[in-house]
């Protein structure tokens, strides 16, 4: 994307997402102000998180985040998007900084017949009203899913 980045991070222990990010956030701040002469900050605000209450709602961040640059016009499909993993999960092209996320691995034994389900779910679009679940609960900090909205699972049809 043009002004942010999407991850779908599994951490291995409580406050490693918030460590990661500022890390990231500190070093490459250095390494863009050290490059380009500049001072001060580079983001505009901090990151925002949701935790993903079920394997449904982990594929829909899935296909939130793969279809991102789509809906944003940077290409027609996942697949002609440099920055997505969508050919790592969907196309079996590697890329050494992911690992793949235990509810995609449970989609099907067999690495081509999962890819061939994850491709499976770019079939149909999603639903406003699970594009604007994913945002909200992004936006306030909230489990995705979570009971306090009354919803279990995406309404994905």
């Amino acid at each position: 994307m043009t002004n942010h980045v999407h991850l779908l991070l599994t951490p291995g222990e409580p406050g490693a997402c918030g460590s990661l990010m500022k890390n990231v956030g500190q070093h490459y701040v250095q390494h863009v102000n050290r490059v380009h002469g500049r001072t001060g900050t580079l983001w505009e605000g901090r990151f925002r998180s949701s935790l993903a209450a079920s394997a449904e709602y982990v594929l829909a961040c899935y296909r939130y985040i793969e279809l991102n640059p789509v809906r944003a016009g940077l290409a027609d499909h996942p697949s002609k998007y440099e920055w997505s993993s969508y050919g790592h999960n969907a196309e079996g092209q590697m890329q050494s900084l992911l690992a793949p996320h235990p509810v995609y691995s449970g989609l099907e034994d067999a690495p081509e017949l999962r890819r061939r389900t994850y491709r499976g779910l770019f079939d149909v679009p999603m639903q406003g009203e699970t594009l604007d679940e994913i945002r909200s609960a992004v936006r306030n900090g909230r489990a995705l899913g979570s009971e306090r909205r009354g919803r279990g699972r995406p309404s994905e049809k």
